[in-house]
């Protein structure tokens, strides 16, 4: 059961970070005009491709089970400045704050799972698994 745990959560953490890259993808010019929102005014072409890629090379990890902990790490690249960056809740008051502070959180209790990924073994239901199992005649 332990496996199949595994390969669930692992599919789940792999679609939500797989669907957020293809979405930057999708809406490239959009999403570099809403950055100069957040004051990523420096090459954002440039970073909005890194964090694409990132999103997209590290689910895909996850997701097959292979090389998890460097997927999880390059999710973390990711997730932990855009965390700072997009829900900064210091600087608002009331409503605002509330509403920033509950995602900053959520997104703490993400990064923490990745955290627990990085160190975590890909399990029986793996891409790596099947490779190595496979028998070549």
């Amino acid at each position: 059961m332990k496996d199949i745990y595994d390969l669930v959560g692992r599919l789940l953490v792999a679609i939500y970070f797989f669907i957020q890259g293809m979405e930057y993808l999708i809406h490239f010019k959009g999403m570099k005009l809403e950055m100069a929102d957040y004051h990523i005014t420096w090459h954002p072409g440039f970073w909005l491709s890194g964090a694409i890629f990132l999103l997209i090379m590290g689910s895909i990890l996850v997701g097959f089970g292979y090389r998890i902990g460097f997927g999880a790490v390059l999710l973390l690249l990711f997730w932990i400045p855009m965390t700072f960056i997009i829900h900064p809740f210091w600087r608002f008051e009331g409503y605002e704050y509330h509403e920033e502070l509950k995602t900053f959180m959520a997104n703490l209790a993400i990064t923490g799972g990745l955290f627990i990924i990085t160190q975590h073994k890909s399990g029986k239901y793996a891409i790596k698994k099947l490779f190595a199992t496979t028998k070549v005649r």
